[in-house]
This record gives C-alpha cells, structure tokens and sequence, in this order.
C-alpha cells in the first residue's frame, strides 16, 4: 500500500507531530510505502530525508493567501498523479484543505482520508475540513468522534488511540536542581492557556495551605508564538501565589523523556484534551499520571487504577485528584506501575501502527471494484 502523508509543520513539537513520527519510525514493520509532503520546510522535513524516507516541501504560506493556496493545490495535484498512491492521508484539519482540492484535480477523491486530533467545535476549520470530500476521519479519542460526527456531512470516523514508545537504553533523569523532601509534580506541554499550566500552579498553591508541598516542574515553552502573553503570565503568577521556592520552569526541550524521570506525578490539566501523548510517556516510565476527566484521557486512564481522573481542570479538582497521590508514595508506586502495565499491553508505537495500517487497508481494499462474476454463455 503506497500513502501520500500531507503534513503542515517543518518542526516537531506536539502530540500531533509525535504520533506521526512514531507512525514513520516503524514503517518498515509493515512493508507499506509512506511518503511526507510537508506545506512548510524546517528541520523536520531534513530528519526524515537524512532517514531514507521520501520528502516533498510545497511552501503554501498561509491559508488566507489565496493565491498561494492554488498554487500549493495544484503542485500537490501534479505530484499525486505522479505518485498514484493508494491513500491520501490528509493529517491535520489545515492540510486537508489542501490535500482534498489537490484530489479532487487529481481525480482521487475516493482515496482521501484526514486525521482530526482535536476536538473540533462548529468553527471555519473543521466545518470546512469535513465538507470536503474523505472517505474517512480518523479520531484518537472517542470525544473526538462523538464532536466530528456533529459536523455535518455526516464522514465515516474510525478510532486509532495515539501511541508513544517504549523508553529504550539507558534511562537518565535530567539535571535539575530540586530541593528535596517534597514529590515532584510536573506538566509537560506548549505554554497556552488550555493546556493549563496556570491552573497547576494555582492547585500547588492550594494543596501548599492544606499542609501538603509539592516541587513544580513545567516543561515547554511558547512554540510557534502562539499564546505570548499567556507564557509572559506564569512568572508573575507564581510570585503572586508565594509559591516561587517551588517551582521549575524549564521552557522548550528537544525530549521531555529525562525531565518526566525526574517527576513522581505527571499532571495533564487540559479540559477536553483530545487525547494526551505526553500521559502515555509517562506511564510508560512507571510514572503516575493525573489527567481531567474530559477528552481522551479517559478513554485509557482508569481512576484509582492507571491514574487519577480530576473532576474538571479547575484548581480545585486537580488539588483534590492530586492529594492523594501526594500523601502516599505507594499509592504512586502502584499506580505507576499498573500504568506501565496497560501502556505495553495497548498503547505502543507498534500498537499504533499496526491499528493505523489496518484501518488505512480496509479502506483500500473497501473501495476496489468486486470482481466481474463470469456469465455462463446461453447454449
């Protein structure tokens, strides 16, 4: 099976970007042809290169520059009848729009499918995503199936959970200079506000008036200028809240790996997160997770067994999901443990792969003609 991948980012810094690569990393497993045709150059497109795998960059600049836009469409267009691939894997909402017009010149409609790993709401992206033509969305959480199939047309959805891999070699926990006495507690993610590294910190200074401390680690930065103010805003508050003896704010990393080695508890405070890699990295170090219970994480965290589920993002619920696991090291320990368990049963980058390619041939195969059933010549 040949795939023409259409991806929108030069760099590597989200969930989104993870399950792709761990997608791309063991293509070989599967004997399937993958190809990347990335909308804007950077190091990433240079890394899969440098791996042997097949890199187109088209430069479409932004979607609201129209010229540009037809200009990408149509170069995709010429590359796809080239290419004649059996699937047009669209992977984002933002390059379905380029990617479905593209098939449509192409006349390959019936081979589109995009991933929606989000949780879409009615706005212009997603509306416009699915009123073109697919013959599939893919979706990582059962949230985001149940919100695209209120996008009208009605698309077929398929689940494939995201995966992430298991921890290879030598384990090494980053340098930091923590103090002791207390767990460390950490959050893994951009610097936006959904993403709520602010209600965290607000949580910290809560459960620090009941008599229970912990040592904040915030791990990320403002990737792709997206939320300024918001990342502005965490020093302040942190100083604000007296809290400012506690708290690590590492900014933007190449591998969080050897940062959540450091953590006893990893939170995972987006309200609606659509599914939530960074907890699967976690769990498969052994560490104990939080996570709200809203979105995808509760689609594979069990509370009280795999992880905590908190009640929503607010401060409150996440000190409550929080307390315990602070109060007692076993409880850490066993949950931490179970959480390992359950990511190497289900949730690996092999997983991931075998459930993607899976899905992607039965659509191949669901679309080809049936065979002609032979007449019998009248004697």
């Amino acid at each position: 099976m040949r795939v023409t991948v259409t991806a929108p980012w030069g760099r590597r810094l989200g969930g989104a970007e993870a399950m792709l690569q761990g997608l791309l990393d063991g293509r070989e497993e599967h004997e399937h042809e993958l190809e990347v045709v990335f909308f804007e150059d950077g190091p990433w497109p240079a890394e899969l290169r440098a791996q042997g795998l097949r890199v187109d960059v088209i430069p479409a600049g932004r979607l609201r520059e129209a010229h540009r836009w037809a200009a990408a469409v149509a170069t995709l267009a010429r590359l796809l009848r080239e290419r004649d691939p059996d699937v047009i894997l669209n992977w984002s909402a933002k390059t379905q729009l380029y990617g479905a017009p593209a098939a449509m010149l192409a006349g390959m409609t019936d081979r589109v499918v995009w991933w929606q790993h989000g949780i879409p709401a009615r706005g212009w992206l997603d509306g416009t995503a699915t009123l073109l033509p697919a013959v599939a969305i893919g979706c990582d959480s059962r949230a985001s199936v149940r919100a695209q199939e209120r996008l009208l047309p009605r698309r077929r959805t398929f689940i494939v959970p995201a995966g992430a891999p298991v921890p290879a070699g030598e384990r090494r926990p980053a340098a930091l200079a923590l103090p002791g006495g207390a767990p460390v507690v950490g959050l893994v993610g951009r610097l936006q506000p959904w993403k709520g590294q602010d209600r965290l910190l607000q949580a910290q200074a809560i459960l620090r008036e009941r008599g229970q401390p912990m040592q904040s680690v915030i791990v990320g930065g403002d990737s792709y200028g997206l939320s300024p103010d918001y990342a502005a805003s965490l020093g302040p508050l942190v100083e604000r809240l007296g809290i400012g003896d506690a708290v690590t704010m590492v900014g933007e990393v190449p591998d969080a790996g050897p940062y959540i080695e450091r953590m006893d508890v990893l939170v995972n405070a987006s309200d609606a997160e659509p599914f939530g890699i960074v907890i699967l990295e976690a769990m498969a170090r052994g560490v104990a997770v939080v996570a709200v219970d809203s979105g995808g994480p509760a689609d594979f965290v069990e509370h009280g067994v795999t992880g905590m589920l908190a009640r929503s993002g607010d401060p409150d619920a996440l000190a409550e999901a929080l307390g315990p696991l602070l109060a007692s090291p076993e409880l850490r320990e066993r949950i931490g443990r179970a959480g390992q368990e359950r990511f190497l049963a289900q949730y690996t980058t092999s997983a991931l792969r075998t459930r993607v390619f899976r899905n992607l041939q039965a659509l191949v195969v669901s679309r080809r003609p049936a065979p002609e059933v032979a007449r019998a010549r009248p004697r």
